[in-house]
């Protein structure tokens, strides 16, 4: 029993030195393990009735409905980046919030929301944000340290702000990691939680963070007022307020129109739909967005089906992959080694919560949010549900943890991400400093919604009932 153990620790210690040394995700999960399997026959520590299962576990993947979700919602991130809306937003917010100190800061907090629940892509709103904001806050005067720092934050949202692809993914894991939690507690009931639940769950605490982004640029207004100025009089003054406010509003209703025609039929306005109904509902929606904004074409349409194609194969395959090493996992006994050791941590379900919440967050240094949702915690999100805990307050914070990890230098990837993409002279130093009072933020969001999960469970419940 005690080489099954130390089998199953050094599988997942072989897996993460073998993504360091920057092997494809998928083919290492899905290699090592069979290699580790392969090893474990010969040596008789490990039983081949887990590799047996393999077929009919991927093609219980291939046949999920909820994973439909995510090339729709791929397709409609991707969709909206090429109709520019961002820069058409940042543009109209730049000027109406451009009078006040931190105005442009402000603006980049509220397009960065907007983006994140409508694209969902971390990647793509930190690069947009970048490209456009970046150059113009720093033309303005801005403080380098706080221009970066505020596009970081504002980019990751779309790790919590919903439809986001984490919470879809994390949806369908939560989903199986909570019926196994019931099987393992002898309980056979139907009830389970859905993509849906997390959604909901995510929205008050996705607005809470924003809420907090926007005060700390304020607090910078207000404190240090040369680092945030305002944007000169005589640009603000070639649109009246009419024309300002038409054009605000020409710019802001089509995203959030999508946005409520998404999560509203997600949440019952009009007829409840499924995230993966809702998905297409937004992935029609951006088509007609773009349609309005002048920015389809054939050639369009073939760029952004090919994106999807390469995110979605990329996704699946990695889950494949997972799945994979997952099964080979609890082949050795790894399972119930992280059970016996996360029951015997000091301080109960709130020590093995933190410690779950540590590991998740260095993980995020050197892997993506696919990998630790697809292979972490379906190993400890059994057991943490186990213990009791609402699946919607810990599918939500382990996504805004996950966001956190994104933005801790120096390897946070939105780090990596505005690197690329900024001038020459903004410094790498520039951009951890700006990151650090973001990251603090984040941090008390994170203790806030551990102390009161109510945050994440009572929209949920007013919603679906319950």
């Amino acid at each position: 029993m005690l080489v099954m153990e130390m089998m199953s620790l050094l599988l997942f210690i072989a897996v993460c030195l073998v993504l360091l040394a920057g092997f494809p995700v998928a083919f290492s999960l899905a290699g090592t393990a069979l290699g580790f399997a392969f090893i474990g026959q010969l040596t008789g520590t490990f039983d081949a009735a887990f590799l047996e299962a393999i077929p009919n576990r991927l093609f219980g993947i291939m046949t999920n409905e909820t994973l439909i979700a995510v090339p729709l919602f791929v397709f409609m991130g991707v969709m909206l980046e090429r109709s520019k809306v961002a820069e058409q937003l940042l543009d109209t917010m730049a000027l109406l919030f451009g009078p006040l100190r931190g105005g442009l800061g402000i603006s980049v907090m509220i397009v960065g929301m907007l983006l994140a629940a409508s694209t969902g892509i971390v990647g793509a709103t930190v690069v947009t944000m970048g490209l456009l904001s970046l150059p113009t806050m720093i033309k303005r005067g801005y403080d380098p340290k706080v221009a970066t720092g505020a596009i970081c934050a504002s980019g990751t949202l779309g790790q919590i702000i919903p439809p986001s692809i984490v919470l879809v993914l994390l949806g369908d894991v939560m989903s199986s990691a909570y019926q196994q939690a019931q099987l393992n507690m002898g309980i056979f009931s139907p009830e389970t939680v859905s993509v849906g639940d997390l959604f909901v769950g995510a929205l008050l605490p996705g607005l809470l963070l924003v809420g907090m982004y926007i005060l700390y640029i304020i607090g910078v207004a207000i404190f240090k007022p040369q680092a945030v100025p305002p944007i000169p009089a005589a640009e603000r003054a070639e649109l009246n307020r009419r024309e300002l406010f038409i054009r605000a509003l020409k710019v802001l209703v089509p995203p959030l129109f999508l946005i409520v025609a998404v999560l509203g039929s997600i949440m019952g306005i009009g007829i409840q739909a499924t995230p993966t109904e809702a998905a297409g509902v937004g992935a029609v929606g951006a088509i007609i967005l773009a349609l309005a904004q002048r920015q389809f074409s054939l050639a369009i349409l073939r760029e952004v089906m090919r994106t999807t194609v390469q995110v979605s194969s990329m996704v699946f395959m990695i889950l494949i992959g997972a799945a994979v090493f997952s099964l080979v996992f609890r082949g050795f006994g790894g399972d119930e080694v992280v059970a016996e050791i996360l029951h015997n941590l000091p301080g109960g379900v709130f020590g093995a919560v933190l410690v779950v919440m540590l590991v998740m967050f260095l993980l995020g240094f050197i892997l993506d949010f696919i990998e630790i949702t697809f292979v972490v915690v379906p190993i400890v999100g059994p057991i943490l549900l186990a213990m009791d805990l609402n699946p919607v307050w810990l599918g939500v914070m382990i996504a805004m943890n996950l966001q956190t990890s994104f933005l801790t230098p120096p390897f946070g990837f939105s780090l990596f991400y505005l690197r690329g993409v900024a001038p020459p002279t903004i410094t790498t130093m520039q951009i951890y400093r700006g990151v650090m009072p973001f990251i603090a933020i984040q941090i008390l969001a994170l203790s806030l919604l551990a102390l009161w999960p109510q945050l994440a469970t009572w929209l949920p419940k007013v919603v679906y009932g319950g």
